[in-house]
């Protein structure tokens, strides 16, 4: 798929990894409709990238009528739909035995739902749709690309609710990837390590430092670009399917 002709959905579009992937597709000819919750960054990405280039949903990912909807008006807007870039996600950070008491099952259960379930649903209803576009030369009619994390297999105390509903978007990739072939639609993960986002830059500088302590080579906290540059490569690379690649750096997240 080349990036001109990449018509995609970004969950998580308006911040942070999302919003570098649509930079980046932008720059290169591509359009977005990007969804989020933050009204008020929607509209700063859709001035900053222009109308004629990107969209902005709110859109709730666990609502299933709602995203198939926001999903079919978004492919009018572009003028089709051939990728769907899964990064919306919340951290869901506690114990399982806290200080106070046990973590609510509400709170896992939210994080397993945005993470997740989210990501599935988004992925299933962009699907509904790419099925139908007509093949490129290779077959191919759509990308679906998921974010999970590093911490899906070196989860920290703490993340028990964030590693699951992480582990879960891995464990679904290659299944959803072969079922999905016979549509000629790739289905592929990205599980970051420790990124430059939102989050981090409200840390303070020396745990920030001590991030990027942390990891091996480069020794520092990945940029949201190097994530944007993987998954244009991602659609781009046609033999890439039904695989997580990790982008990390070579960390391995301690137990705390």
């Amino acid at each position: 798929m080349q990036l001109s002709d990449t018509r995609a959905v970004i969950t998580g579009g308006v911040s942070g990894l999302g919003l570098a992937v649509a930079r980046h597709l932008v720059a290169h000819g591509g359009k977005a409709a990007l969804f989020d919750v933050n009204d008020d960054k929607g509209a700063a990405a859709v001035a900053e990238l222009g109308e004629a280039n990107v969209r902005y949903f709110r859109t709730d990912v666990t609502d299933e009528a709602g995203v198939a909807a926001n999903i079919a008006t978004a492919k009018d807007a572009l003028g089709g739909l051939n990728a769907a870039i899964n990064c919306a996600g919340i951290l869901g950070a506690g114990r399982v035995l806290g200080k106070e008491a046990p973590m609510p099952l509400s709170t896992f259960q939210t994080t397993v739902m945005v993470n997740l379930v989210g990501s599935f649903n988004v992925a299933k209803a962009a699907a509904d749709l790419m099925q139908h576009n007509a093949p490129n030369a290779d077959g191919e009619r759509g990308v679906i690309v998921n974010t999970a994390s590093v911490a899906a297999y070196e989860g920290q105390i703490g993340q028990a609710a964030y590693s699951a509903s992480k582990g879960g978007v891995v464990g679904m990739t290659l299944p959803m990837a072969r079922e999905l072939s016979r549509f000629g639609i790739r289905v592929m993960t990205v599980a970051p390590g420790i990124f430059w986002t939102p989050m981090v830059d409200g840390m303070p500088e020396a745990v920030q430092q001590s991030l990027g302590a942390s990891i091996p080579f480069p020794s520092r906290l990945g940029k949201p670009e190097e994530f944007a540059d993987l998954v244009a490569y991602i659609l781009g690379n046609a033999y890439l399917n039904g695989e997580t690649i990790r982008l990390d750096g070579a960390v391995r997240l301690a137990p705390k």
